[in-house]
């Protein structure tokens, strides 16, 4: 039997635009009208094309199909207020609260269910294509579900997800699938039911639930509503309502200039919700391409122009990282899985590969061949969950990649390298050329954590200035691998938080749906695209908890500063340096100081006056004038279940070497500092602590922190209140990185975090013969023995980048 995944996170995948090979039932090449030749184009794009069903990955990928199919054919049984015994969806209360949510999922299941059973009669190398008995049964699971629950005149409960875009695109799916077998009376009345529930004003207005993924459903479900009704009134309206999706967002859902995505107003979500509207569009443009209700407008060029703006940054080996995923962190393994699959970063990421593939079918010659390559170097490089063995992949989506991975024609391109930063979801991304990595914050406009659905229940910290990394050949599975469920989620990686208990079940802590942001502006940070000064003004989460922490991104490292730690919870609070999972059996040494420390679990120790630190197989940590660092190797063991109320309750265990810095119980004006360096070796390590200036601390107060490297000619300094660091002043709040280059320039970079200032001045007390380039906020700037620039209005750039280039003295 099929599992009955949440919302988002069972994928419909896409295919090809050309007729699926040895499909049955296909519609005949010389379709009687436009609106057939569109259903033949979707029946494709949902079966699709150009793979041989007797060759793998498709033919076990076909059979399973076909054993889904078996198990839901034998056990479906219809019944008032159900269609399949397990499957119940009468709502004896129904209503919009959590148990009347899982009534309308029940009845969105049924259809999915229904929309199985009619793939596996459609595809071939099931077992039961063209099976006279499964078509009857799958119609007369339409008539029952239509009668019973999802009529005209009906009315609609729990998740209006369900209704309007769930249930619609798996019905609407199954008559494209079934056509032949609908009478006029039965497709007209299901036409009249998804009318019903999704009528024209569902995107009369670009607000609410009708905006970014969401409106994108939505126009999939006019559409095929249209193509089924013969109606090029629905048709319109479908390719019209995208619109509003592609123009840049200067708030609220969508699209940002600087590559953010956001849904549900405060939620970065490129890896979950983005998904969904990449796949989508690149459906609905690939489906009404050519037609007379092609998608022309011009702003769509700023969909394709965002998979490497948006998308790509979040790209790394195959895997979307999970900063960006929002509760699809918590999916995991199904409850109703047999097979115990698991939803993870990279099935996240296999998804995204295929819809650009797609996507790049309706782009610019040049634009297709650079995606397919990039989609080539990431399937290439995914050694830990290779995409065509990805078993959440539909056979169109392993259609499309398998034809990419198989152009010996087509040169797979590098994972990019140099520095992301993304103000509208105080989100960044570092990648060098052996590892990447992303840190994730909060601020006002954006949540700690979503939680909602009973998804994501311990979510609560990973806006904290949570560090997330991956090296190239290594760790790829570091959040993959039961991650989520087995991690102590006060000790995430790169935060610091009170260990105060928070609230997990109604009463979910901040609140459902992104309700839980703190009262803060100073989170940003300023990049040259290599380089970064990034900061983030932390208030805990249901906590008196507020903290100043940087991050300076370097070539080959990460410094990482905190200050001003000032609880009064009476709980303790810490910083974690890292909590590297290590697999169910893993045993990484540890190596402190040049000393190996035991590899018993459980371990424990309190480790005095630590110069560095080296975790085989994983990363170095420098701690600048030595530090007291807890360490701890634990075996945790959780369910997917603690978690996420639909998934599973099997425990799972995992191993873990954790090294954080205990501020104790109520601290005050508490801070840390360490140098995170991802792939190094103990001796790399070693050399690092010893090598004077690397980094230098310019300051680490609540006030302003900075570092130097003159190695690098780099300098960053996140200026809280303003006031002097090190060779640098600045008259108000602000983020200032500066690399001197061997050429004898340099590049400054300035932003306003807190997009607040209405002037500031910045001097730095370094000789500058001359000002190269400038952006249009410098109003003034004054060289010699010191440089002083002179900013204007600075509150309308959104946090962005403000870049001068000067020539030294």
């Amino acid at each position: 039997m099929t599992a009955p995944w949440s919302r988002r996170g069972f994928l419909y995948a896409t295919g090809a635009s050309a007729l699926a090979l040895g499909t049955v039932g296909a519609p005949r090449a010389s379709a009687a009208d436009a609106y057939d030749a569109l259903r033949a184009t979707w029946r494709t794009l949902i079966l699709g094309s150009g793979f041989a069903p007797t060759a793998e990955p498709f033919k076990s990928r076909l059979a399973d199909l076909g054993t889904s199919a078996a198990s839901l054919l034998a056990t479906m049984a219809p019944a008032s207020g159900s269609l399949w015994p397990d499957a119940g969806y009468a709502d004896p209360d129904p209503d919009t609260d959590q148990e009347s949510f899982g009534y309308s999922a029940r009845m969105n299941d049924s259809y999915n269910r229904l929309r199985t059973m009619a793939e596996a009669y459609s595809q071939p190398g099931t077992g039961l294509t063209g099976d006279s008995g499964l078509a009857a049964a799958v119609v007369t699971g339409l008539d029952h579900l239509h009668d019973d629950v999802y009529g005209e005149g009906r009315s609609s409960f729990g998740n209006w997800y369900n209704w309007q875009i769930g249930a619609p695109q798996a019905l609407l799916d199954t008559c494209v699938l079934l056509y032949d077998h609908l009478s006029s009376a039965q497709l007209a009345g299901f036409l009249k039911a998804v009318d019903h529930f999704v009528p024209d004003t569902a995107v009369a207005v670009y607000a609410g639930t009708s905006t970014g993924a969401n409106r994108v459903d939505l126009c999939r479900v006019l559409a095929l509503r249209g193509v089924l009704g013969k109606s090029s009134a629905k048709l319109s309206l479908a390719a019209s309502a995208l619109s509003p999706v592609f123009p840049y967002v200067s708030g609220g859902d969508g699209l940002y200039a600087d590559g953010s995505f956001v849904q549900h107003t405060y939620v970065p979500y490129t890896a979950s919700y983005g998904s969904v509207m990449l796949g989508g569009l690149g459906m609905l443009f690939a489906l009404l391409a050519g037609s007379a209700w092609a998608v022309s407008d011009p702003a769509r060029q700023i969909v394709f122009d965002a998979v490497e703006n948006a998308w790509a940054p979040f790209l790394y080996n195959g895997l979307a990282m999970d900063g960006v995923a929002g509760r699809a962190i918590s999916r995991g393994v199904s409850a109703g899985d047999p097979a115990g699959r698991r939803q993870d970063d990279h099935v996240r990421g296999h998804a995204i590969l295929a819809s650009i593939v797609l996507l790049g079918q309706g782009a610019s010659s040049a634009e297709n061949l650079r995606w397919r390559g990039l989609v080539k170097g990431w399937m290439r490089r995914d050694y830990y969950s290779p995409p065509l063995s990805d078993g959440f992949l539909s056979v169109p989506s392993l259609a499309l990649l398998k034809a990419v991975d198989g152009d010996s024609a087509l040169a797979a391109i590098a994972e990019p390298v140099g520095h992301r930063l993304f103000p509208h979801m105080s989100r960044a991304t570092h990648r060098r050329p052996a590892w990447a990595a992303s840190i994730s914050m909060a601020d006002k406009r954006i949540t700690y954590y979503e939680t909602g659905n009973g998804e994501n229940l311990h979510g609560w910290h990973t806006g904290s200035g949570m560090l997330y990394w991956w090296g190239d050949t290594y760790a790829n599975g570091q959040y993959s691998d039961a991650f989520w469920p087995t991690v102590d989620p006060y000790r995430l990686p790169g935060t610091t938080a009170s260990r105060k208990v928070l609230a997990d079940a109604a009463d979910a802590a901040g609140g459902d749906w992104g309700a839980s942001r703190p009262d803060v502006n100073w989170v940003g940070g300023a990049t040259d695209g290599q380089r970064a000064s990034i900061g983030q003004y932390l208030k805990g989460l249901g906590s008196t908890l507020v903290a100043k922490k940087s991050w300076f991104c370097l070539d080959d490292a990460i410094v990482c500063l905190g200050a001003g730690i000032t609880c009064r919870d009476g709980a303790v609070v810490e910083s974690t340096v890292d909590n590297r999972n290590l697999g169910p059996t893993g045993a990484s040494a540890l190596t402190v100081d040049g000393v190996v420390q035991p590899s018993a679990y459980p371990w424990s120790a309190t480790l005095t006056g630590a110069s560095w630190a080296h975790l085989a197989g994983h990363a170095g940590y420098v701690f600048p004038g030595r530090a007291t660092v807890r360490a701890r190797r634990e075996e945790r063991t959780g369910r997917w279940s603690d978690l996420n109320k639909g998934s599973a309750t099997t425990p799972v265990s995992r191993r873990y070497l954790t090294l954080w810095a205990d501020h104790g119980t109520d601290p005050s004006g508490a801070g840390y500092a360490y140098v995170l360096m991802p792939g190094a070796s103990a001796a790399q390590t070693a050399a690092r602590a010893a090598a004077g200036g690397w980094p230098t601390v310019l300051a680490n107060t609540d006030d302003q922190q900075g570092v130097a490297v003159p190695a690098l000619g780099f300098t960053g300094v996140n200026f809280w209140f303003g006031g002097t660091a090190g060779a640098l002043t600045a008259s108000a709040p602000c983020s200032v990185m500066i690399s001197e280059r061997g050429d004898g320039t340099a590049v400054i970079c300035v932003s306003d975090p807190m997009r607040a200032q209405t002037s500031l001045t910045l001097t730095w007390r370094r000789a500058v013969a001359s000002v190269t380039a400038r952006p249009a906020t410098l109003t003034g700037a004054t060289t010699g023995a010191s440089l002083t620039l002179a900013f204007g209005d600075l509150s309308g750039t959104g946090g962005a980048t403000q870049q001068i280039v000067v020539r030294l003295g």
